[in-house]
């Protein structure tokens, strides 16, 4: 047996050598003609940009830039310009402008102004997230793809050298002291400083200031689960939270600046601890850097400010590149946008941002002249809140001084009743988000109207809550969202011109009055946008604005009218696709 196995192992053929090698001929022709078609298209396309051969022209890219990175963009813009990009046969020009988010945010929602600002850009680099969570909120369909982060900056209190030095001794200062801190009137004891008084913290207004924004969501986040965020939509309805946002609004100063810019400026005018009416300010570290050094376009100033670092999670500003779209966003602006943003993040551009005072991963460079600000180790990084909840939070603040009185008027016709979006209809999405805005609301007005057909008599709408203080009739508001029903027709524009009188005649002196609408359909009886226009021309009284700000739910709304009839009155027209984003949208509106 040993012997029969031994003979059918030596007579085993092999595979013949010949088919083996003509196989391995193909394979390296084939890939020889790939690689030289590869190399000679590189070649190709390397000739065609360093002899400006540009078959299709020259086409923009315009890029808006947060003043704290627009100096930074514009370098790497040069340097990216200087390689000649081509993109569909169009050689590209980069065009950076340094445009303060909120204009860009008004602009790109509401109407953009050439004249002052222009023409519409392609991209957008803002400071945080924060920004493009607002622009989707009002109009998702304007976001071209998802932000990507290209840079990073903490947030820090800014304050004079002796304060700072004295929040840093001891135990320091933590983001979730601060609700405490700034509700003492002997804040300023807890750091052996008692005869300096309270400890006073300008706020300007977190929907238009996101190192306030961020500093919120720090002071809030000590109510989450593990401590360090994220703050969530549940949290903002729990009344402990709800008592440390209104502590925060109570103890704002009584002449809080309107922006970081100002109140920077103003501590910087003066020596004295209080001197400037507050202690202190939230600010982005880069920001604090630009002002120290004068390249915020003013002067350096004689005492540069110090930046403190809160002990805790740290809220850390992201620096989103925002690839925008719209009918004046082409195709080579989808792709140039897309490689300018990698290029943004090649290492050598990265140190171009670190050098301008941003935080990167590739590189701890930085700015060589920084005074008052110590470029301290980030070790914990607050977890964000979502894209819903930031405007809720904003919301929160908002009607947390009972600055707002607000008259919403709700469309009640038989299209809500249509799919809105995982599987729920329009009307349970209305009540998911009028009901979490009542449940998080602190204090304010607020009432409930709706509109359809015939609803009151021949009225096309009715009153079911009256407006009044949140805290004293929430479940009276709960159980008029809960009653909110699909009925008939869209009688809109005669719903608001009653409603719109109502809260004129209703006007309370000294705060923000204004009429919601939600509504997902064309007017369909009752007066015409014409008439609408007149009557509210004639309703309008001095010194008693009421704006008129409307939510369109639905892929395809009538924006012209909607707008205009907005504009009027001073209000804004956000769409919704569906109603996944009335929620976000609501806050927006009502944050602002």
């Amino acid at each position: 047996m040993s012997r029969h196995r031994a003979l059918r192992t030596k007579v085993r053929r092999g595979i013949a050598k010949w088919p083996v090698a003509i196989i391995g001929l193909v394979a390296l022709i084939v890939l020889g003609w790939l690689g030289w078609t590869w190399v000679g298209g590189v070649a190709d396309r390397r000739a065609a940009v360093e002899a400006g051969d540009c078959n299709e022209g020259e086409a923009p890219l315009r890029v808006s830039a947060a003043p704290s990175v627009a100096e930074a963009v514009k370098q790497v813009a040069e340097a990216w310009s200087r390689q000649r990009p081509v993109v569909y046969d169009h050689c590209i020009r980069v065009e950076v402008l340094s445009i303060d988010s909120e204009t860009v945010l008004a602009g790109l929602t509401q109407g953009w102004d050439e004249a002052k600002l222009g023409e519409r850009p392609h991209a957008w680099v803002t400071d945080s997230t924060l920004w493009a969570n607002r622009l989707s909120a009002q109009d998702a369909s304007l976001l071209g793809a998802v932000p990507e982060s290209i840079a990073a900056s903490p947030v820090l209190l800014a304050l004079h050298q002796e304060p700072a030095q004295a929040l840093q001794a001891g135990d320091g200062f933590r983001w979730t002291d601060l609700p405490d801190l700034v509700g003492a009137p002997d804040g300023w004891g807890r750091f052996g400083k008692p005869e300096w008084g309270r400890f006073e913290v300008a706020m300007p207004d977190p929907a238009t200031n996101a190192a306030t924004a961020m500093a919120v969501q720090s002071a809030l986040a000590g109510a989450s689960p593990e401590g360090r965020g994220p703050v969530t939509s549940g949290m903002l309805a729990l009344d402990p939270v709800k008592t440390t946002l209104g502590k925060l609004t109570a103890a704002k100063p009584r002449e809080s600046p309107a922006g970081t810019w100002e109140a920077l400026n103003l501590l910087a005018d003066t020596t004295g601890v209080n001197e400037a009416g507050f202690s202190a300010v939230p600010v982005f570290e880069v920001d604090l850097y630009r002002h120290n050094t004068g390249k915020d376009g003013g002067t350096a100033p004689l005492h540069p400010l110090y930046g403190v670092a809160g002990g805790g999670p740290t809220p850390v500003a992201d620096f989103p590149f925002v690839a925008l779209a719209g009918d004046w966003v082409g195709e080579a602006q989808v792709r140039a946008a897309q490689a300018f943003r990698q290029f943004l993040k090649e290492d050598e551009q990265q140190r171009t941002l670190a050098l301008a005072g941003l935080r990167v991963d590739s590189t701890t460079d930085r700015p060589r002249e920084s005074p008052g600000v110590r470029w301290a180790a980030i070790t914990d990084q607050l977890a964000p809140a979502d894209a819903n909840t930031t405007q809720q939070i904003s919301a929160a603040w908002a009607t947390a001084d009972d600055g707002q009185v607000v008259h919403v008027l709700v469309d009640t016709s038989r299209s809500v009743e249509e799919p809105g979006g995982d599987g729920r209809s329009r009307v349970e999405w209305l009540r998911e988000a009028l009901s979490g805005q009542v449940n998080r609301s602190v204090s304010g007005s607020l009432g409930l109207w709706e509109f359809s057909r015939e609803l009151d008599g021949d009225k096309p709408y009715r009153q079911l809550v009256p407006t009044g203080p949140v805290a004293t009739q929430r479940q009276a508001l709960l159980d008029g969202v809960a009653a909110l029903a699909p009925r008939s027709g869209t009688q809109l524009y005669t719903s608001v011109l009653a409603l719109y009188e109502h809260a004129v005649a209703d006007h309370q002196a000294g705060k923000r009055n204004r009429v919601v609408v939600l509504t997902d359909g064309a007017n369909d009886g009752g007066l015409t946008f014409d008439e609408l226009k007149s009557r509210l021309a004639s309703a309008k009284q001095p010194g008693r604005d009421v704006a008129v700000s409307i939510i369109a739910i639905g892929p395809d709304p009538e924006r012209a009218p909607l707008t205009e009839l907005a504009r009027s009155t001073g209000g804004t027209l956000s769409v919704v696709e569906d109603g996944r984003g009335i929620d976000a949208a609501l806050a927006q509106l009502l944050s602002t």
